[in-house]
């Protein structure tokens, strides 16, 4: 099947609740903008220096889309994440979220993020402790970072066949936001990014906002460019 029968398929098995970001790293602006024109609005990407050029090309092409930085983000490459995306879902440390905040206010805009955290062993990245995201909410109550909105929290499962380990990872997500949503009810954490082309469908079960789907949607990459 061509990107738009995929997209289809995959719009039918969500609920109204869940989000598709269509993961289009590896993948060329032409298979962006036919997933465009099959109605995906949303992206995520890995690496700035493919997305900043390849979006730059989409957007001068008139075409609209909104991207998610969804892989680890090193701090020298945060001014041009900020300057193309409308989230970073890999915020994964408090010296990251600082240099998110110096770069956007720089050129005044706001971006929203999603905390990333550790939640399988497969996982290279991501916060590991609770208490530490707690003690940047309270900067955010503080408001320590008005040019940054919070909205939940994303996670990469362990790979691995064993469905239950996938499944307790999404689970331990989902009561970290739970009780974040108790400590800090000024601020709206609503998002639950898990879920990509293998395990999206646990993941919905377990109350995931956003699945991050690249191969079922594009098919195979060619990770050697």
């Amino acid at each position: 099947m061509g990107i738009a029968e995929n997209l289809n398929s995959i719009n039918n098995s969500l609920p109204d609740s869940v989000k598709l970001i269509a993961v289009s790293k590896f993948n060329p602006a032409e298979k962006v903008i036919e997933a465009i024109k099959a109605g995906q609005t949303v992206f995520g990407e890995n690496r700035i220096q493919e997305a900043a050029p390849k979006f730059d090309l989409i957007r001068s092409q008139g075409y609209e889309a909104e991207l998610h930085i969804i892989g680890s983000l090193q701090r020298n490459k945060v001014k041009e994440a900020v300057r193309i995306a409308t989230m970073i879902q890999s915020a994964d440390r408090l010296e990251l979220i600082e240099e998110i905040e110096k770069q956007c206010s720089k050129i005044n805009k706001k971006i929203q993020i999603l905390f990333e955290m550790h939640t399988g062993e497969e996982s290279k990245s991501g916060f590991t402790s609770i208490e530490e995201v707690f003690n940047i909410l309270k900067m955010f109550e503080a408001g320590a970072f008005p040019h940054i909105e919070p909205k939940g929290f994303m996670t990469m499962a362990p790979f691995t066949d064993d469905v239950e380990l996938v499944r307790n990872s999404f689970r331990q997500l989902k009561h970290i936001k739970n009780k974040a949503n108790q400590l800090f009810p000024s601020l709206s954490l609503t998002e639950l990014s898990m879920g990509m082309s293998g395990d999206y469908k646990t993941a919905i079960e377990e109350g995931s906002t956003m699945v991050r789907i690249g191969t079922a949607i594009f098919g195979a990459r060619d990770y050697s460019k």
